[in-house]
């Protein structure tokens, strides 16, 4: 039976029709679409008008990234789900940086979630480099398929590793800094509501066990952080950084008599779920209860608070994750980086109230 003509696939128009077209050389239009090349301004203009005309739009991409043995792509890794992820202001900051860079070095970026069992799409996604977010011991295993696959791999706020360049915060010194602010003005009754400190995520009491029974790198900083001024300093464990979670582990902290006089929460999302929760209580921040975050996020619904955090340069963390990747795809060796955050002291602390005023 003949074929239908209208059955027919079509066929995608490739360069050396778009040479024959302009009546030039193949390799001539390469260069002229490349614009890497000795090509005149009326030439280029001649194969450009040949591609319009054949409704070509430029070399394939798999060819390209077959003859340069690349394939453009940045694999950026979370833990978290995706949905979960860009809820965190944070986040989005990183990426934001990360997508200034390596845009401007003509690399795309694949998002990838990891639960650290070895069977994401860190070991079969094309990728020229990686970029770990906020990666726990968890990624243990595949940090060594990326190093058997010898993927340059940068890691933004996690525990060193060989082969890992290094993006830094300071982590526990900007949780020192916020913890001598409450003990300066006073505080003594201090509780912490932390970051997931597990790979469990569960939603539980923080009581005064070592920083070092966990595999969350940034929320354990933090905690050390707290303990290098309040050494038995306790709280709330959550299950990651939102204002749900802030709101639950303010209840829980905050719904009895012997409650603390001020929170140190580990991220601005759970300091404002602190601060909801408290209200829903009646308690007046900060006459009532003190409050410091960590970030430096803008939230909506925080006014009439300036909340008290530590602000860090989450963008810049990401320009710089970006500027290392490139920098090792041109053959360089480009060097660790360590950022600081910057003490904001807002209007959600004060010197803690005398205990018979509180309860009057």
């Amino acid at each position: 039976m003949e074929k239908l003509a209208s059955d027919a696939r079509p066929t995608r128009p490739n360069l050396a029709a778009v040479a024959a077209l302009a009546g030039v050389s193949v390799s001539t239009a390469s260069l002229a679409f490349s614009g890497a090349g000795p090509v005149s301004a009326a030439t280029r203009a001649k194969v450009l008008a040949a591609a319009a005309t054949l409704d070509y739009d430029g070399p394939d991409p798999r060819a390209r990234s077959l003859r340069r043995g690349r394939s453009g792509i940045i694999g950026v890794v979370m833990e978290d789900r995706l949905r979960d992820a860009f809820r965190d202001p944070m986040n989005i900051a990183l990426l934001d940086g990360i997508a200034d860079e390596a845009g401007g070095g003509g690399v795309g970026l694949l998002l990838l979630t990891d639960n650290g069992a070895g069977d994401s799409g860190i070991a079969v996604a094309p990728l020229d480099a990686v970029v770990l977010v906020g990666c726990s011991r968890r990624l243990d295993e595949s940090v060594a398929i990326l190093r058997r696959r010898a993927i340059p791999m940068v890691a933004i706020e996690a525990e060193h590793r060989a082969g890992v360049l290094a993006i830094d915060l300071d982590n526990r010194a900007g949780s020192r800094v916020a913890a001598q602010h409450l003990r300066d003005l006073g505080h003594t009754h201090v509780a912490i509501v932390s970051l997931p400190i597990d790979d469990s995520r569960r939603s539980r009491p923080l009581r005064a066990e070592p920083a070092t029974a966990g595999t969350g790198f940034t929320a354990l900083e933090r905690l050390r952080g707290a303990r290098d001024v309040f050494p038995a300093i306790g709280g709330w464990v959550s299950n990651g950084s939102s204002i749900e979670e802030g709101v639950a582990a303010g209840i829980e902290l905050l719904d009895h008599e012997n409650r603390p006089t001020a929170i140190i929460a580990q991220s601005d999302l759970l300091a404002v779920g602190v601060i909801r929760a408290a209200e829903q209580l009646g308690l007046r921040i900060p006459h009532d209860l003190s409050v410091i975050g960590f970030d430096g996020a803008r939230i909506d619904g925080v006014a009439p608070y300036d909340l008290t955090t530590l602000v860090q340069p989450a963008v810049e963390k990401g320009r710089a994750a970006g500027r290392a990747i490139l920098e090792f795809l041109a053959g360089g060796t480009p060097q660790a980086v360590a950022f600081t955050s910057e003490f904001h002291a807002g209007n959600t602390t004060a010197p803690p109230m005398a205990a018979s005023t509180r309860a009057n």
